[in-house]
C-alpha cells in the first residue's frame, strides 16, 4: 500500500493531479486519480443504498480516507473506521472521525458490530474465493447475531472487451476462478508488490456465504455487473 500511501499524502499537500497506476499480470492498466478518495459520500446511486442500510454500531472496514465513517458518524452512527494504510489512518484522525484503527479486520479485537461496511470493493482484498471463506468465517465474531455485512463487487462476466475476455480464458486455463486477479500499485515510479484481488459475482457470492452461515440479498444492481449485496448472520451449530 505504499504507493496509495504516498499518493494520499501528496494530495493532501495541494497536488490535486495525484493518481495512483493500477497495473494487472497481463498489462492491462488503468489509473485512478486519487481525488475519489475524497470525494462526497452518497454521490453515488450504489453508495447511497448502501449508507441507507446501514444499522447500529458499524465497522467501516478498508475505510481508506474515511468519507463513508465520517458521513455515518455526522448521520449520528457509532462508528469505528478500519484500514492498514497508516497514511489513510492518519488522515482519518484529522477529519474528526473518533474511532480509528489502523491493521486488517483479522488483527481487531473489540466488541461485536451490528453492520461491517466494505465499500470500494474493499471484499476484493480477500485476494481469493479462499481468502473469502476465511474472511466470512472470522467475521462471524465481528458482527452480533442477527447482523449484516454490507459490500459492493463486480461481476466480471459482464463484459464484451475483447482482453477482458482474454483475460478471463487464460484464468481458466491455469484453473483459477476468473475474479480473481493478480495486480500491483505503482505511483511516480514508486512500485508495490503484486498481490490478489477478488471479483466475486453474486451467485458465487451466495454460494460461499451460505457455506458460512450468512444469507445473501442483493439491494442494488448497476451497470457493468457492479452490485451491492447485504449478508445476514445466520445462527449456525
Amino acid at each position: 500500500m505504499k504507493p496509495l500511501g504516498r499518493a494520499l499524502v501528496d494530495y493532501i499537500a495541494g497536488d490535486n493531479e495525484a493518481a495512483l497506476m493500477l497495473r494487472r499480470e497481463d498489462g492491462e492498466k488503468s489509473s485512478f486519480p486519487i481525488a475519489i478518495f475524497f470525494r462526497e459520500a452518497g454521490a453515488l446511486s450504489l453508495e447511497k443504498v448502501a449508507l441507507e442500510n446501514c444499522r447500529g454500531r458499524v465497522l467501516d472496514i478498508g475505510a481508506g480516507t474515511g468519507i463513508h465513517s465520517l458521513y455515518l458518524q455526522n448521520q449520528g452512527f457509532d462508528v469505528c473506521a478500519l484500514d492498514i494504510s497508516p497514511e489513510a489512518c492518519e488522515i482519518m484522525r484529522k477529519s474528526g472521525i473518533k474511532e480509528v484503527f489502523c491493521g486488517s479486520p483479522y488483527e481487531y479485537q473489540g466488541e461485536p458490530f451490528d453492520t461491517l461496511l466494505l465499500m470500494g470493493r474493499s471484499i476484493g482484498n480477500v485476494e481469493t474465493l479462499a481468502g473469502l471463506d476465511d474472511f466470512l468465517a472470522d467475521a462471524r465474531r465481528l458482527v452480533k447475531h442477527g447482523g449484516q455485512i454490507i459490500l459492493n463487487s463486480a461481476d466480471v462476466r459482464i463484459t464484451d472487451n475483447p482482453q477482458y475476455l482474454a483475460y478471463h480464458e487464460f484464468a481458466r486455463r491455469i484453473g483459477r476462478y476468473i475474479g480473481e486477479i493478480r495486480i500491483y500499485l505503482e505511483y511516480r515510479g514508486v512500485k508495490g508488490p503484486v498481490f490478489g484481488y477478488l471479483h466475486v459475482d453474486p451467485g458465487t457470492l451466495a454460494e460461499h456465504a451460505k457455506v458460512a452461515g450468512w444469507s445473501c440479498d442483493i439491494l442494488f444492481e448497476g451497470e457493468e455487473g457492479n452490485y451491492l449485496a447485504a449478508l445476514t448472520r445466520e445462527n449456525i451449530a
